[in-house]
């Protein structure tokens, strides 16, 4: 049996046909990091996902190894960098005191802010990762900051008059592939990680109130991330569809599904990316696909997030800054 493919303009070519200028070049969005695939390249590729056989030897479900390590910058209330593959995630986060918003004057509130190092690729010098960080900053506003995901409450203060304000950094040292579950994973670490100092609001005679925060290091709050979710992102390569593809495998895609899952398997919200279209059949199998690997994946971080914790400060650091 012969299998078809995508061609440039959405329709099928032949598995035979071959033209020397049918290079392929993409990026899942736009201004993000790109990988040149000659025709051949890309049928290897699509046909052996068909097959359930990826060229690194996975099957379609499968992610790489994902390494993770928290407390990594000692400026910050909380910080992890993780790498998946060839994708190299800071984060960092900062417990700042600010005013409630008028809409919600009982809870504190998340700013996220991406930086695309033009390290991670060329495409990014300039003003050239701008687009892309403001996408990603978007997509995080819609996971983190809403009260299923964090507990916001607890980061007020005082109703109407004091909050903390966590301002999230999240830094791309390298794009090789599946950079929004990479980034989610990070945040949550970061967020794991996060210590925020305790305050007791003092309030005299004449009703004034003071702010007094705890001199102790080890008198903190700590953020419960066993709600927030993760990014698992689907690509859709042939007829099937793979997690954690590699840029290679990106370039084969004409569409993907972010599906948010949390530790229990909820989705909390999809998005579609790519040019390509998905048929509803498809979006419901990449959905149960991403409730099954979600799960597994939030059971591994939290596994290894209190591991590394339990290690203490005496634990070796041996990634990022170690």
């Amino acid at each position: 049996m012969t299998h078809g493919r995508a061609g440039r303009g959405g329709g099928v070519v032949g598995a035979g046909a071959t033209r020397a200028d049918d290079v392929w070049r993409a990026g899942r969005l736009g201004s993000m990091a790109s990988v040149a695939l000659s025709e051949a390249e890309k049928v290897y590729i699509v046909h052996g996902v068909q097959e359930d056989l990826r060229v690194d030897g996975r099957g379609c479900e499968d992610y790489r190894c994902v390494e993770v390590e928290t407390d990594v910058v000692s400026n910050t209330s909380g910080s992890a960098r993780v790498k998946l593959g060839h994708t190299d995630i800071l984060v960092g986060v900062k417990a700042e005191m600010g005013t409630p918003k008028l809409e919600k004057p009982n809870e504190g509130y998340l700013e996220f802010f991406v930086d695309c190092s033009a390290n991670a690729t060329p495409e990014f010098e300039g003003r050239g990762g701008d687009d892309l960080g403001t996408e990603i900053a978007n997509t995080l506003y819609r996971i983190f900051n809403n009260k299923s995901s964090v507990d916001l409450k607890s980061l007020c203060i005082s109703p109407r008059e004091h909050c903390w304000i966590l301002y999230v950094d999240v830094l791309l040292l390298e794009c090789g592939g599946n950079l929004f579950d990479t980034i989610c994973i990070a945040v949550k670490a970061a967020l794991f990680n996060t210590r925020i100092p305790r305050v007791r609001v003092l309030e005299d005679e004449e009703g004034s109130k003071d702010i007094e925060l705890s001199d102790d290091p080890y008198d903190c709050i700590r953020l419960s991330v066993e709600n927030v979710p993760c990014i698992v992102t689907l690509c859709k390569i042939g007829y099937r569809h793979v997690v954690d593809a590699t840029l290679q495998e990106e370039a084969c895609s004409l569409a993907s599904l972010l599906v948010s899952v949390t530790s229990k398997g909820v989705v909390t919200c999809m998005r579609k990316v790519g040019k390509g279209s998905l048929d509803p059949e498809s979006i419901f199998e990449m959905m149960e696909t991403g409730k099954r690997v979600g799960k597994v994946l939030h059971a591994s971080l939290q596994s290894v997030l209190h591991k590394e914790e339990s290690l203490g400060p005496k634990r070796q650091k041996v990634g990022f800054l170690g």
